[in-house]
Order: structure tokens, then sequence, then C-alpha cells
């Protein structure tokens, strides 16, 4: 009977658990309160050990991989979203069978079952925990904290009084009429009666669920970002439109499309700022603390356009994490004259809403004029999922380096290990070179002087330090030499192509780069973690 009741408990935190999950999505998507599942689980990924959040990250890219489920970032979010939901789903079936159970057992407790105060008093502990998580781990809510707090709490008690109310409707006796003497008959009007009750409170809870879910992906579907257009160069203007080497049929575009450009965080939903009220500190171990706004960062320093290939340090041999755009911004040297840095200072600190940091050394920055506080991308203010108001550009490092949504920049005399650093990645995180096939274009072979060829191509990046030769080689043969498009920019990958004699059968096709200093690619194969994936890429395709 007690293992009946706990499962029975299960189930019923489990259903109006699932009820609550809609409640809360309409009320984030109608307006803008917090979405408690996602707080929870951006919560246990910033406490959990850094190789355990690598090995998620590790499985949900290789089944990504394995099933062909579509762009990594975009996929990989719905795996923490979905996640997140079902964390909170059995967080709450567990909830409701162990309040099933501290019902059964004699003492205060059981005595107050008649009573809806137990399920009050749950629901109250439970959304006071969800809302001291979510003042600290929610990013895009704009109400203020105590009242989505008052809220969190509010819907969990009601949701902690339905539980107790439903533990006390299963738990009365059944009428059953006098002339049933036996004790079985009465149990069996009993178990058919719960049996029923269950069944109702089920479609109760999906009914809610559904409704509620199909509302908020509604008003989830008619907002639109509006992108902010900036003054300043055309990023169509593209410096290399005259050149004569036309990509192979299948080679990805050679400037990504915003919206398909790829996004890696933290975070399970984006943050999200107001602009009108952002401001930046910038202060620590300088002579002139400033406080700057958005207006201050665009209209008062002279702003630097560049092309730029960024990378992802998790992005696979091949992978998809990795896209090039145009940024705006200012360089990093015109802040370091305004708030003269003391001779002690030897390290700058960059916070973000979400809570990533990471450190730079400012020597890097004295170095390189091209360490630049951006604000722009493709001639647009930032999208809130690309670090609206202000993320950081670093040449020659991986993104993980680089800050989003900054709000606040300190001069240190020490370096700390930063957010991924913490976690086991590389202290540096310097770019590997890589070299990529994106097309065998098997569907467009030509014939050039009575001989058949078939166009290979794809890219190669060894981030500001540039490369100079592409080569490719089929199955065992000699590496021949590919010809290559001018980059958009010294910081951008290199568009290559090989025009290979036709030979019929399966085929192995690989792909190294050499650096514009002549050091070649690294060839030996090294996975992602800690410094980024290194090795020989390779392509089949039957001819």
């Amino acid at each position: 009977m007690t293992q009946t009741k706990n499962r029975a408990g299960a189930l019923v935190g489990a259903l109006t658990t699932a009820a609550l999950m809609a409640i809360f999505y309409v009320a984030e998507q109608a307006a803008d309160l917090p979405f408690p599942p996602f707080d929870i689980f951006q919560w246990i990924s910033r406490i959990l050990p850094g190789f355990l959040i690598t090995f998620g990250i590790d499985i949900i890219v290789t089944i990504i991989d394995a099933f062909n489920l579509g762009e990594t970032d975009d996929t990989a979010k719905l795996a923490e979203q979905l996640l997140s939901v079902a964390l909170v789903f059995g967080l709450g079936g567990a909830l409701g069978a162990l309040y099933f159970s501290l019902q059964q057992k004699e003492g205060p407790t059981q005595k107050l079952g008649r009573t809806l105060l137990p399920g009050a008093i749950m629901g109250l502990l439970v959304g006071i925990a969800v809302s001291f998580i979510s003042d600290r781990y929610n990013f895009t809510s704009s109400v203020d904290n105590t009242l989505s707090g008052f809220w969190i709490t509010a819907v969990f008690v009601v949701w902690g009084v339905i539980i107790n109310w439903v533990y006390n409707r299963l738990d009365t006796p059944v009428p059953v009429q006098t002339s049933l003497t036996m004790d079985a008959p009465e149990k069996s009007v009993q178990t058919i009666d719960r049996r029923r009750f269950l069944v109702i409170l089920g479609g109760a809870a999906a009914t809610i669920t559904v409704i509620g879910t199909g509302i908020g992906a509604y008003l989830n579907r008619k907002k639109e970002e509006v992108l902010i257009k900036i003054t300043g160069a055309n990023p169509q203007d593209f410096p290399n439109l005259n050149d004569k080497l036309i990509p192979a049929p299948g080679t990805r575009p050679e400037y990504t499309p915003l919206e398909d450009h790829y996004r890696i965080d933290i975070n399970v939903s984006i943050p999200e700022i107001d602009a009108d009220t952002w401001e930046l500190p910038i202060g620590g171990l300088v002579e002139n603390p400033i406080t700057l706004t958005l207006d201050d960062i665009q209209n008062n320093y002279e702003p630097m356009y560049q092309y730029i290939t960024m990378s992802c340090i998790s992005n696979r041999l091949g992978g998809d994490l990795i896209s090039t755009t145009h940024w705006t911004g200012t360089s990093f040297q015109n802040i370091l004259k305004e708030v003269k840095p003391k001779p002690e200072a030897k390290f700058v600190r960059i916070e973000s809403v979400d809570g990533f940091w990471e450190y730079l050394d400012i020597e890097v920055i004295r170095s390189d004029e091209k360490v630049m506080l951006t604000y722009a991308w493709d001639g647009a203010l930032l999208k809130a999922k690309h670090g609206f108001p202000l993320r950081i550009h670093i040449p020659n490092r991986y993104g993980m380096k680089q800050p989003k949504w900054i709000t606040k920049i300190d001069f240190v005399d020490e370096w700390e290990a930063g957010y991924w650093v913490s976690r086991g990645w590389d202290k540096e995180a310097l770019i590997k070179a890589t070299s990529v096939i994106d097309t065998v274009a098997v569907d467009d072979v030509y014939e050039q002087g009575g001989q058949q060829f078939v166009p290979v191509g794809g890219m190669a990046w060894a981030g500001p330090r540039g490369i100079s030769k592409v080569e490719v080689q089929v199955d065992d043969g000699e590496w021949a030499e590919a010809d290559l498009r001018q980059p958009l920019s010294e910081k951008t990958w290199v568009i290559w192509r090989y025009d290979w004699p036709f030979s019929e059968g399966d085929h192995t096709f690989r792909v190294r780069c050499t650096e514009e200093d002549s050091t070649p690619q690294i060839t030996d194969r090294a996975g992602t973690r800690p410094s980024g994936a290194t090795g020989i890429y390779e392509k089949e395709a039957s001819l």
C-alpha cells in the first residue's frame, strides 16, 4: 500500500509540475517573468565540476553528430532547455512522492493531513528556494526581482496546496452501499474511484500543459528582435569581390549570414540587457575611473571595422562552431589612454551579466590595437544572443577567452583563472590552424582539354597568423597544392579550391594547410579539450 501511494505521489507531483511549467512559460512570454526551470539548470551547471560539464557537452555534441540533428549550437541549446525541463519535471515527481510518503507516517504531519497547510508549507519552502536561485541566475527577465520572487513563491504555494488536496482526496474513504458486507468489494470500489480521479487529474494537467505551452509558443513567435543599423562601412563591400577564384560548388559561404552565426555560451536562455540603463564601470588600478554608456562607446571613440572569423575551442575537426562576420567597435587602447592604468596594473578582469569572467594581460592590449570592444556585427548593433550591448574581440584566441554581455572591467595586479580556465580548459586558448573539406562536388564534374575534373573545396584558418598554402591528398597519393581565394581580411578564413582529375571509384580526400610564416598545421590528432582540436580532416566520396 505504501509503495502504491508513493507511486501515486510521484505521478501527482509530475503532473502538477508539468502544468506549473506551462504557467511559468506563459508568464515568461506574456509578462517577461522568469522561467524557473532554466534558472535552476543554470545554477546547477555553474556549481558542477568542470569535467562533468565537459563530459555532458561531449555527449550532446556526439549525439548531434551521430544522428545529424542539425546545427550544433542551436541543437545543443535546445537539448539544454529540454534537459532543464526534464530535470524540474523529475524533481516535481520526487517531491510529490516524498510528500505522500511523509503524510502516511504517524505524527504531527499526519495529523495535519486533512488540512491544506502541509502542502502550502512545502510549496512555500520550494518557492523561496527557487526564488533565490532565480534572483541570482535569471538574466532575461526585466521584472523587479522582488515581484518575481513573490510570483514564483505564490505559484509554488498553489502547487503545494493542490498536491495536498489531491492526497486528501485519494486518502478519503469512498462511501459504499450498506449492503456490501465484504471488505474486498469496498476496496475495489475505492480503487476504481481513485483511478478515475487520477485519470481526470491527468487530463486536467495535460490540458493546462498543452494550452499553456501553445500560448507561450505563440507569444514567443510574435517576438522579433529589431536590428538597429549603425553608420559606417558597409559590411557587404567585400574587399575581394574581384578575386578570380570561384569557390567549388557546395563550399560554405565566405561571409556567414548573421542568422547562421554560431552561438556558444554558458546560458540556457539568452541574457537580455536594457541599453537605456546599461552602464560599463571601468576601474580598479587606474588613475581615472570612468563609467561609459553604449552611446559613449559609439560616439566618443574612433570606430574600428574588422572582418573576423571566430571559433569555439570546443569545435571539432570540420565542425560548424566557426563563423565569419563584420565586427564594429573601438580599440581597447583608446580605453587605456583614458583611464591611465597604474604601474602595478598587470591584467584586466572582464565580467559579464551571466557570471562569466575572464582575465586579459594588459600587454596584449598595448601590443595589438585590434583588441576591440565590440558593439556591432554585420552593420547593426549586436543581437542579444551574440552579446548585446558589448563584447570583446581578442585576436588569436578562441571564443572562450572573449566575454559577451560585458558589465564591468577592472584593472588588477594579479591573474586568476577565468570561467573556463578554472574548469580545466587552456589558459591561453591560442587558435590552432585548421583546414576543412566542405565539398567534393561529384555532381559538378566538368571537362577541360579532354580531361574531366571534380571541384573540391573548403576553408583553412589560422586566425591572424594567416594561411600561405593549402594542400589536398587523394587516397595515398601525392599532396597537391590548391588555389586560394583572397580572404576578407588577415583575420578570416581562406577559401580554397582544388580541381581533381576525375577517377571513378571510392576515394578518400585529405587536406592540410601551412601558416603565413611557413608553420605547418598540426597533423597529430587531438580532441577539443583542453586546447582545441588538431589533426588532418578527411572526407570520403564515391564517383
